[in-house]
């Protein structure tokens, strides 16, 4: 199973773009923070996601503030030109 939910917000996003197809797309960079338990300890933890969307969602957080603060669904895929994973988001909501 590949899903992933994440809360983050959005700390850049790049101009929207069409696909090939028409297809709306949107680039995105998230910062996630939050504390979780680890080993019987409290750790902080801090994360950079790339993140993508397309279609109606693309648009839509086209139109969001950046530092704005969301809740994300959606999967994890490695680029054909890349090396590292990015999250498709395929819901969002606001915390």
């Amino acid at each position: 199973m590949n899903q992933v939910l994440l809360s983050a917000a959005i700390a850049e996003a790049k101009p929207l773009r069409y696909t090939p197809a028409g297809l709306p797309a949107l680039d995105l960079q998230l910062e996630h923070e939050s504390e979780v338990t680890e080993a019987g300890g409290k750790r902080q933890v801090k994360a950079a996601i790339r993140a993508v969307a397309f279609g109606p969602q693309a648009e839509t957080l086209a139109r969001q503030v950046i530092g704005s603060h969301w809740r994300f669904a959606g999967f994890l895929a490695t680029p054909r030109s890349g090396k590292h994973p990015v999250l498709h988001i395929q819901e969002f909501q606001p915390i």
